[in-house]
């Protein structure tokens, strides 16, 4: 007798993970549904879009109309701890942070994945876009999805060995077309539910008045200089500017002008034309190898921001957890805080934070 695979599938009360359920049910695993309760500002408690109460409801239904069981975890505490105080940490020291990277490492795929493995389960299933296979070593690789306008490679690019032995995506091999004609194949009431956007901690808020709410002090003015060291104007707080931003400056100019670094030490803002903006080089550091160890000096397609077109440089490991990437042309949004995601054709390699 052929024992049944166990999968808890982490369910949202949107139309990917309710996919992801219903094509494992049909593939003949047991499977479990799953979703977190996150933190949200008190007194917004239906604020998080990642679990409004209309998301855990619809969720509920989906598992209901699936016959298959469901419960609910409480993350919230967890997920203030580790993902809004590092959000908040990160604009408080200058950088532009991805909580949706630090989420996906520690909530989701170490939280989440110790109570799915909990209750027995032999994977933790999800509705991102991205595909796995196994090397001859029995490694395991990751892959971008068939959908490349929807991969989501580069936010797993964070996933360890351990952890991607116990992953299943169902949806790498399909368009979103596809996924949401599937759901209306297998009767969800979900196909046409638009899909989240942006942090989810935040509802609908902009993130500046929600820093100014959780830590007032980043609202602290300071000089606004050009590459020369002239002194053009002020700014309100460097967490409310990024590289690259041209507008909300307040500063009259002949011509158009970017933030090109903020010097935290000094609470400075550096602006300049668009012929100042790029670099044609960074520094990684916390590095995740998707192999589990570094290779050597590499040719590489680099991903510097989630939504960022790939670009083509050399990537040489400084160590186990750092690199230097050097690009064949200037990119001009460059971030402290975000992530370089490395690929090699299909194959996403790993990543890390970019700190230089």
């Amino acid at each position: 007798m052929v024992e049944t695979r166990k999968v808890v599938v982490a369910m949202s009360g949107g139309v990917d993970s309710s996919v992801t359920a219903a094509l494992l049910v049909q593939q003949g695993y047991e499977v479990i549904g799953m979703m977190m309760r996150l933190w949200s500002e008190p007194g917004g408690e239906s604020a998080n879009r990642c679990c409004t109460p209309d998301s855990m409801a619809m969720a509920r239904r989906i598992a209901a109309r699936l016959g298959i069981p469901f419960y609910a975890v409480d993350a919230q505490q967890v997920f203030h701890d580790t993902v809004v105080n590092f959000f908040i940490d990160g604009y408080t020291q200058g950088i532009t942070p991805n909580p949706c990277l630090v989420c996906n490492r520690h909530i989701r795929w170490e939280f989440l994945l110790q109570r799915a493995l909990s209750l027995g389960a032999d994977f933790m299933a999800t509705g991102h876009y991205a595909r796995l296979q196994q090397n001859n070593a029995g490694g395991f690789q990751l892959l971008r999805a068939v959908d490349r306008k929807k991969d989501q490679s580069y936010v797993l690019h964070v996933l360890s060995q351990e952890q991607l032995s116990h992953a299943i995506f169902p949806l790498g091999g399909y368009t979103k077309t596809e996924v949401r004609q599937m759901a209306k194949n297998f009767g969800l009431p979900v196909a046409e539910r638009p899909d989240s956007q942006d942090l989810c901690f935040l509802g609908n808020g902009d993130y500046r008045d929600f820093l100014l709410r959780m830590t007032p002090q980043v609202e602290s003015p300071g000089p606004i200089l050009n590459r020369k060291g002239i002194q053009i104007g002020q700014h309100q707080g460097l967490a409310f500017y990024t590289i690259g931003q041209r507008k909300g400056l307040g500063i009259a100019a002949p011509q158009p002008l970017y933030v090109l670094e903020k010097d935290s030490r000094r609470n400075t803002l550096i602006v300049g034309t668009k012929e100042e903006l790029g670099k044609r080089e960074l520094t990684a550091e916390n590095i995740n190898w998707i192999a589990g160890t570094p290779p050597a000096s590499f040719r590489s397609e680099v991903k510097i921001r989630y939504q960022a077109e790939e670009a083509w440089g050399t990537v040489t490991p400084l160590d186990e957890k750092r690199a230097h990437v050097e690009f064949d042309q200037p990119l001009r949004d460059i971030t402290p805080g975000q992530a370089a995601v490395f690929f090699n054709g299909e194959f996403c390699l790993g990543g890390g934070v970019i700190t230089l």
